[in-house]
């Protein structure tokens, strides 16, 4: 049986600082406490190393969709069942409200346990607080990529409005200004 964990946050910076930050999944272990090692191995697969109450476990997950500025969702590969998502709303231009949802498959006497006594919870609450201790001290992000992803596959990053010199505003080349 897998258990659902979900948590919110505000976060005192803007929506593109805090979603940025959330795409650097190799930053992760700085602030995600069961978290030893994240490995970015192209833009819609990474692989986890991670231990929770003394259990160790690897694994990779795909990132089954992402949008800029909106949402990361991911799902794990193979036999370890772990999937999230992870969303974003601009409450002002300097406050974002994060929600966060994981679910997993405790396998395992400490595992089971930890979810029956919600200790998990408790650990998935804690870090996302970190998250935003630690987005709110950098007040920057340590990295981005802005591209998208549908069903699990990425989709081109395009470029930044501020970079083009064609006149064209967005994508489509039949919004020129």
């Amino acid at each position: 049986m897998s258990t659902t964990v979900t948590a919110s946050t505000v976060v005192d910076v803007p929506i593109r600082v805090a979603y940025d930050q959330w795409t650097q999944f190799e930053s992760f272990p700085e602030f995600l406490s069961g978290v030893e090692q994240v490995t970015q191995l192209d833009d819609d697969l990474t692989h986890w190393v991670v231990s929770i109450g003394g259990v160790r476990r690897e694994f990779d997950a795909d990132i089954s969709d992402q949008v800029p500025d909106d949402h990361v969702a991911w799902r794990s590969a193979g036999e370890v069942l772990h999937r999230g998502r992870v969303r974003f709303a601009s409450e002002s231009p300097e406050r974002t409200h994060v929600d966060l949802e994981i679910e997993w498959q405790p396998e395992g006497i400490v595992e089971r346990a930890g979810a029956v006594l919600q200790i998990d919870d408790l650990q998935v609450k804690r870090d996302l607080h970190r998250f935003k201790e630690f987005i709110e001290d950098r007040g920057t992000e340590t990295g981005a990529w802005r591209g998208e992803i549908h069903g699990g596959g990425a989709l081109p990053v395009p470029p930044r409005d501020a970079d083009r010199t064609d006149g064209t505003v967005g994508s489509d080349p039949d919004l020129n200004v």
